[in-house]
């Protein structure tokens, strides 16, 4: 048996190792075992899609057998991670051992990978790794004598639940930024470093200047020294890239890249990076597995503007199936992650002019340009508004993926109710496991879009929550269910809260769940003309909880993708000031809730999308409206209709009835039984 090297021996076992060996005799031993380590890393199931990536070519007989190797090593590789309380004092002293050795002051670790993504694989997941955090957003700044930990108000009660705050000194990412708390802290000739490939040059600016007026420097760091002293850091994550079939995506690669290109030279541009693995998605119409939830394929690309504009894709080659060559063409070059510095290079020697992408784009990818002499220029990344606005045929595909997702539903809540009827013993863990089941019945299944929050009780309350071994609670009747959950599908993605009352509501489950119900309703039947923002509508879900006193801390709404990203920009509908005008065929989130802290949590959300009105006699202005996409129905239990309008009742009763119309022809006798209860119209 081939010696395999210290870098492959932290991921592999010697049996293990023999055994990769024998399945793919005549392969080099540590080029494979790296493969296997990183398919571990990224999300791909099926042997027939590990295989593609770790053995190219062998066998297909030999794919469960390298299916088994990755599945037993994957709990391995993120063990580390989810030991992070747990070793937080020892890993934080020798972190700081490493930046005094470093001449360092402190560091920066942000919940972020080099693509400023929602879902970072375990490699990105240092935050986690140092200080035991899993949400999706947050910041830590270590210094030599204390620390702290930067969350927004979704995470302020999680944070303290996982995090030894006698480490990390819990901060609220708003009201008290990282810049401001540096600010009277760091000391004239303090060295403060970051990683370049971790922030934006608009997220690292505030803290720049917080660094500048104490007299201190920030230091872009060569090598993030969390990832020296992380011995089993993973590896990059390695799945195969898949075609995103035209019947799907509605319009071919080819013609976005050339419109694309048209619009960078229109605007005098040469060239733009595309970091965003979403948009890199889109525009090359493929989908890939390395991130959880998310159907990404890591990478960068280079969209050059002239002609019909070419695209230089940086990826492993070894995601690159013959399959997804043959789909790319002679429009796409495809060359590894280490050649995208020397591209740059050339564009900047060039005199090039190179858009990036303001939210996404990493502190080094201006630098390495700026640095060989072009001009790095922020804004929007080019694909993400043509991304946001769904073609017809997304539009009909995501349709269709609603019609299925609310079938699945509606059998999961069935099956709920019976089973606590009968005081069956259900914990939260038990409720996203049913779900999960009911949406993998249909065999366009992908995955979730998300990691389903399947909160009870006080549960409910924390906004972005994940039930865990430790926290699960068992469903009791008298309290209610908040359940958050979407699924992935080749024609769609879709994201649905519903909170469901077990046993009997009290009044003030009905008061309050009404209260949000009516701000649900009043967006979704919102006329307003084109041009307007979601921030100017938010308001309108708002309205019934601000008269009663009451709010909720997230935004109202955000984009979703098709087959994408559940989280999408650059529209949203937030108290937050956002200039982008809502436009025919994007789709938003309708999403108000209300959270009681200790007691229990409400929301109801439904996807819309943006449409084009018939126009009023006598209109002066294009008029829009939103079309709901999401069929679920509403737990009328939670209902009081006496807070109700006639017109707020009947966009009940309208909503129940097509919610029936659609899901009966999927629904075997019980759940359309179920169903057509479940939608009876509700009076007064």
């Amino acid at each position: 048996m081939s010696t395999p090297d210290q870098a492959t021996a932290r991921f592999l076992d010697a049996g293990e190792l023999a055994e990769l060996e024998r399945l793919a005799p005549g392969k080099p031993l540590e080029s494979l075992a790296l493969r296997v380590a990183g398919a571990a890393a990224g999300t791909a199931g099926s042997g027939a899609d590990l295989l593609a990536v770790i053995a190219p070519g062998a066998a297909p007989a030999l794919a469960s057998g390298i299916a088994g190797v990755v599945g037993r090593l994957r709990p391995r590789l993120l063990a580390s991670i989810g030991a992070g309380r747990k070793a937080s004092a020892a890993r934080i002293a020798a972190l700081r051992e490493e930046l005094a050795r470093r001449n360092l002051c402190g560091f920066l670790i942000p919940l972020a990978d080099e693509h400023q993504g929602e879902y970072i694989p375990p490699s990105a997941q240092r935050l986690a790794w140092i200080s035991g955090f899993s949400g999706s957003a947050g910041m830590a700044v270590v210094l030599r004598d204390e620390a702290a930990i930067f969350v927004d108000g979704r995470y302020t009660l999680q944070v303290r639940d996982q995090v030894d705050t006698a480490i990390f000194a819990p901060h609220h990412l708003i009201e008290e930024p990282p810049a401001t708390w540096l600010a009277s802290r760091l000391k004239a000739g303090d060295r403060l470093g970051f990683d370049p490939w971790l922030h934006t040059a608009a997220g690292i600016a505030a803290i720049e200047r917080a660094a500048a007026s104490a007299g201190a420097q920030l230091v872009a760091v060569a090598g993030n020294p969390v990832d020296a002293i992380w011995t089993d850091r993973p590896p990059a994550p390695l799945s195969p890239m898949k075609p995103h079939a035209l019947a799907f995506a509605g319009e071919s690669h080819e013609d976005k890249i050339a419109r694309l290109a048209r619009g960078l030279a229109a605007e005098g541009l040469d060239a733009a990076v595309i970091s965003a693995p979403d948009g890199l998605a889109w525009l090359l119409n493929v989908r890939g597995q390395d991130v959880p939830n998310n159907p990404l394929s890591l990478g960068f690309a280079v969209l050059d503007a002239g002609g019909e504009g070419l695209v230089r894709l940086f990826v492993d080659p070894a995601k690159v199936t013959p399959e997804v060559r043959d789909h790319l063409g002679n429009r796409v070059t495809i060359a590894a992650p280490d050649d995208l510095g020397p591209a740059l290079d050339a564009l900047g020697a060039a005199g090039a002019k190179v858009r990036l992408d303001a939210a996404t784009a990493a502190v080094w990818l201006s630098a390495r340009i700026e640095a060989a002499g072009g001009a790095a220029l922020p804004g929007l990344d080019p694909c993400a508004l043509p991304r946001a606005i769904k073609n017809p045929v997304e539009i009909a595909g995501t349709r269709s993926a609603h019609v299925r997702d609310g079938a699945a539903i509606v059998h999961f809540l069935h099956g709920l109710q019976q089973a606590v009827e009968a005081g069956e013993t259900l914990d939260e863990l038990a409720v996203v496991a049913r779900l999960e089941a009911a949406r993998a019945a249909h065999g366009w299944f992908r995955g979730p879009s998300f990691d389903t929050i399947a909160g009870f009780g006080p549960n409910g309350a924390i906004v972005h929550y994940r039930a865990t071994e430790e926290t699960s609670r068992v469903l009791e009747k008298g309290n209610l269910l908040l359940l958050d959950s979407g699924a992935q599908y080749p024609d769609g993605t879709t994201d649905v809260t519903r909170t469901i009352a077990i046993g009997s509501p009290s009044p003030e489950h009905r008061n309050r769940y009404t209260l949000v119900l009516k701000g649900h309703l009043a967006l979704g039947a919102a006329r307003y003309p084109a041009g307007t923002s979601g921030s100017q509508l938010d308001v309108l879900a708002r309205l019934p909880l601000w008269a009663a006193g009451l709010d909720y801390d997230h935004g109202t709404g955000h984009g979703v993708g098709a087959f994408l990203c559940v989280h999408e920009g650059p529209q949203r509908i937030s108290k937050m000031p956002n200039s982008v005008a809502l436009r025919p065929g994007m789709i938003v989130s309708n999403e108000p809730g209300y959270y009681k802290t200790g007691a229990y949590g409400i929301r109801i959300e439904n996807l819309v999308t943006v449409t084009e009105l018939p126009a009023p006699v006598g209109a002066e202005r294009e008029m829009l409206g939103f079309e709901t996409l999401t069929l679920v129905p509403y737990d009328r239990r939670l209902i009081d209709t006496s807070l109700l309008t006639a017109a707020e009742i009947a966009l009940v009763d309208a909503y129940h009835a097509r919610v029936q119309a659609q899901l009966a022809p999927l629904l075997d006798q019980a759940a359309l039984a179920w169903l057509k209860t479940a939608t009876a119209p509700i009076s007064r």
